[in-house]
């Protein structure tokens, strides 16, 4: 297969490509190396087999357009994009710019030059908004939903709410509306919480392996200093390791006949999810450490609890999560101290 990969170098397109290195796919990778990380797994890839790197940005039109008409790929996982809502607030003409019209500037170039491509894209479960118009029960660890206990599926209302779940939401909707109207191949994955290794994770994106970073810091260098969470701690997600995610849009590619035009609630499932506190808890018992920690407001728009149902997922896909969160996460905290 011939796959270019936007956003390339980061923690799932560097996945993503030693994967396709090894089932002998010719890749491409495309990435402007803006993410913390981003120039780390490219040396690291460099490392594990032969493939294209360009070095663009896919707020430019002439950069997609060019390796598009070049390549003409069999395949493109649209990994690219602005992915922290706290970034979006504070700087929303950059979220646009990235999130939507980068997705315009690929789905245009492949409706010019690629027709016959396969576009899979990277979606978040914020094109839900907040789920207010659910209830709530709460218990000393974690939030769950009334009317939703095993999780959300694809029919929840659309609700786009800050200028992130504006701009995924936008580009989603780019995305099933080519398959529509041009009919192009184009798949949306709306991710919950993705982890694993080669994730550089910060405070505004990628929590998993953020709070497991600095819990392993607080083990070797004995910090004091308290971390910080947003809201009670009691938010749930469920988490997704990357090898599922691996087998996922493999899985895409091979169905594309029976799932082009579709969009897919992606994550680990009801048995796979976590509140902060969870996450603290196990941390704490893992490392033989005491996490403090102090709060502040809840983010806006912030979901109280969302874990997908993937009922539709397994359905059309043959595919489920085989990593439960402990070895996920045990995983996680091996890569991280390997670091």
């Amino acid at each position: 297969m011939r796959l270019l990969i936007t956003g390339g170098c980061g923690f799932l397109g560097t996945n993503l490509a030693v994967d396709a290195l090894n089932h002998g796919d010719e890749i491409v990778l495309f990435d402007n190396l803006s993410r913390c990380g981003a120039i780390e797994n490219l040396l690291w890839l460099r490392q594990q087999g032969i493939f294209t790197f360009v070095n663009g940005d896919i707020r430019s039109r002439t950069d997609i357009e060019r390796v598009v008409r070049e390549f003409k790929p069999d395949a493109v996982y649209h990994l690219a994009g602005q992915v922290a809502m706290t970034s979006s607030i504070t700087a929303p003409q950059l979220d646009f710019e990235v999130n939507v019209v980068g997705t315009y500037n690929i789905l245009e170039s492949t409706r010019l030059y690629s027709g016959n491509s396969i576009i899979v894209y990277s979606s978040t479960n914020k094109v839900y908004g907040d789920l207010n118009q659910f209830t709530y029960s709460e218990s000393n660890t974690r939030h769950k939903c009334i009317e939703r206990p095993d999780g959300f599926d694809e029919i929840t209302s659309l609700d786009f709410h800050s200028p992130y779940g504006c701009s995924k939401g936008a580009a989603d909707q780019y995305m099933m509306d080519y398959a529509r109207t041009y009919g192009l191949k184009t798949v949306v994955l709306r991710h919950s919480s993705m982890y694993g290794g080669r994730q550089f994770a910060t405070t505004d994106q990628g929590w998993i392996g953020w709070f497991c970073t600095k819990a392993i810091e607080i083990s070797t260098f004995q910090a004091i200093d308290p971390l910080t969470i947003s809201g009670s701690g009691k938010q749930v997600r469920d988490i997704l390791h990357v090898d599922d995610i691996k087998v996922l849009y493999r899985s895409v590619v091979d169905n594309i006949d029976t799932v082009r035009g579709q969009a897919f609630n992606i994550g680990g499932g009801v048995s796979n999810s976590l509140s902060l506190i969870e996450l603290f808890s196990y941390l704490e018992s893992n490392l033989a450490i005491e996490l403090n920690y102090t709060k502040l407001p809840a983010r806006q728009s912030d979901q109280l609890f969302f874990v997908a149902d993937i009922s539709k997922a397994k359905r059309m896909l043959g595919w489920t999560p085989l990593i439960s969160a402990e070895d996920g996460l045990d995983q996680m905290i091996r890569w991280i101290k390997s670091r």
